[in-house]
């Protein structure tokens, strides 16, 4: 049997084949032509180890096609997460840790660098292998912990000292935390503290449970981190039309996450050529933290004013500051009866106007930058709808005939005339 270990160093290597499998789905061993046959079946049998009960295959005749299947009503939590929690660590690595933790054992304790140098080589005089750690080595590992709020760095007379902050003692917040884990972007941070508090519980089922997500929290805290920072980044994007990934420099400003599909998109500004665009989060990765850039609050007011006009994520503006808006104005009826139309309109609409012609008769009208998004919204208004124009002749004359092909499916050609 091939031997593989479960721990990972790199997760960006697992995350394109979880991609692959579950989020693009069916491929079989020969499809990954990059890499060996050998390195396919390591990482499918180290997904095996995370998510065996939720992995299938089917014969086709191009060969067996691994996948991973989820059913949201039954699955509670969140099986991603399993993965982002297999870090693997260097024997210095861990080492070091417990031997600082273990040191600094209590907030009352508080050492300089030196200090915890001295008390460290003796830790190490007991190891049948003695490892080596520098002054360098120590400071850096500090800084990293006193950069994740773990450890407080205090300047006294001209020297660093060093403790640990208290233990967070955490209230019974375990329903809050569940929900959150599941839901929120990076929700994995709540998936670590239900795991500290072994308080994981089943009280929450979800009808629409977007888990793919998961796979993106490392690239996710990177860009909320620049975005706090108001820092530029460097980011690989996989585009749909080539099968390289392209290094962007980018200014991240907001995360766009749908209620639809759970897709989550990053609005960004790239300066090479001078617009503000959409990312799919899942086609980034490598994300590095640049310089902070003074453009970041006129940048982000810019997509604030934007966003009163966009349904969605996409944006069609050519050049930036050239602003290309697409008009979109419907007319429904509605019986006596049908209120709640009415007010499905008025809370479903994200942008654009409800005005009321008479007691039956109401038109939505809005700007756009791109009618195309809101084509599924109004679709489901189809039998309502008495009226349609949009300046986009294209795509009002696609949606007629959309609309004119099921006709003729249901034998009742010309209904849509």
């Amino acid at each position: 049997m091939s031997s593989y270990k479960e721990l990972i160093k790199n997760f960006e290597k697992i995350r394109a084949y979880m991609r692959d499998f579950y989020v693009y789905g069916f491929k079989n061993r020969n499809d990954y032509d990059k890499k060996s046959s050998r390195t396919y079946d390591d990482e499918r049998r180290r997904m095996e180890s995370w998510l065996g009960e939720h992995m299938g295959f089917v014969m086709t005749p191009e060969g067996k096609n691994i996948f991973i299947s989820i059913d949201s009503r039954v699955s509670k939590h969140n099986p991603f997460y399993k993965a982002l929690k297999s870090k693997s660590f260097t024997d210095g690595d861990i080492t070091l840790h417990f031997i600082l933790f273990d040191i600094l054992y209590s907030p009352e304790i508080i050492l300089s660098l030196p200090e915890i140098l001295e008390k460290i080589d003796g830790y190490l005089r007991g190891f049948e292998t003695p490892m080596v750690f520098d002054e360098s080595t120590v400071r850096k590992k500090l800084k990293e912990y006193t950069e994740q709020g773990i450890i407080i760095a205090e300047k006294s007379a001209k020297r660093m000292m060093y403790r640990r902050v208290k233990d967070l003692d955490l209230p019974d917040i375990t329903d809050a935390l569940n929900f959150y884990s599941e839901v929120a972007p990076c929700g994995i941070i709540g998936s670590f503290l239900l795991d500290k508090e072994d308080k994981t519980t089943d009280n929450f089922s979800f009808k629409h449970h977007y888990i793919t997500s998961a796979m993106d929290s490392d690239v996710l805290a990177m860009l909320f981190t620049a975005m706090r920072k108001k820092s530029a980044v460097t980011v690989m994007n996989m585009s749909r039309r080539s099968n390289e990934p392209r290094r962007n420099r980018i200014i991240p400003l907001r995360i766009f996450i749908s209620v639809q599909n759970g897709r989550q998109h990053l609005l960004a500004y790239q300066p090479d050529f001078n617009v503000i665009k959409s990312f799919r989060i899942d086609y980034l990765s490598d994300v590095r933290i640049e310089e902070a850039t003074p453009r970041f609050d006129e940048l982000r007011a810019t997509l604030d004013r934007m966003q009163t006009k966009m349904w969605g994520v996409i944006v069609k503006r050519g050049r930036y500051g050239k602003e290309k808006y697409e008009h979109v104005d419907f007319t429904v009826k509605i019986s006596n009866s049908e209120e709640h139309i009415v007010r499905r309109l008025n809370r479903e609409k994200r942008i654009g106007t409800v005005t009321k012609i008479d007691d039956n008769t109401y038109r939505f009208s809005a700007d756009v930058y791109d009618t195309n998004e809101m084509i599924p919204w109004l679709r489901t208004f189809i039998c309502r709808i008495t009226e349609l124009n949009f300046s986009n002749k294209a795509i009002e004359r696609q949606f007629k005939s959309d609309i004119e092909a099921m006709y003729r499916m249901y034998g009742i050609e010309g209904a849509a005339k």
